[in-house]
């Protein structure tokens, strides 16, 4: 299934928002904060204070559990989310972005925002029946999301830190039973 921009954007930033939250935490100031939000290109109100940071860092839960629901519960997430911030679909073109979905208005919070944009993207994967293009790290010690965007979903790793920790790790255990 191909996805739209707006959807792979939304989806990719979720997924590094919600895996900040892990071991060791990356998202500890108004600067990541800032660094995040320029990364995806997000619009609209930014307060650039604490409490911003503080309901972004509250969110990350919320939307962990609806990267890992079964699709049925994610149905019922995205309306629920959808619901409770009041979102009207509205297509939207600005900077040098064309035309994508906003569910919202520019003058809500952030957090609302990015839960709201989740909810749609998570909503167009229910759609196309692509939930599992969202899954677990596959490293033992790793909680993080992962989103496989590959056309063969060959993607396991959240990141490429885990990635070649497990290459390293399987490289050891091959030279260690190749001396034997």
């Amino acid at each position: 299934m191909l996805l739209a921009h707006d959807t792979e954007a939304a989806l990719q930033a979720v997924v590094e928002l919600v895996n900040s939250g892990e071991d060791p935490d990356t998202l500890l100031t108004i600067d990541d904060v800032d660094a995040w939000y320029a990364k995806y290109r997000y619009s609209g109100r930014r307060d650039g204070d604490q409490a911003e940071l503080d309901q972004l860092q509250a969110a990350r839960p919320l939307l962990r559990s609806l990267l890992n629901a079964d699709r049925d519960t994610a149905a019922a997430m995205v309306n629920r989310m959808l619901a409770e911030a009041g979102a009207i679909p509205q297509l939207v073109r600005h900077d040098d972005l064309d035309w994508h979905v906003h569910a919202v208005a520019a003058d809500q919070p952030l957090v609302t925002r990015v839960v709201v944009e989740t909810a749609m993207a998570v909503a167009d994967l229910v759609r196309g029946d692509e939930m599992s293009r969202l899954g677990l790290c596959a490293d033992d010690d790793c909680a993080g999301i992962v989103l496989d965007l590959t056309r063969n979903r060959s993607r396991r790793f959240c990141s490429t830190t885990c990635a070649n920790r497990n290459a390293v790790a399987a490289y050891r255990l091959r030279q260690k039973h190749s001396l034997r």
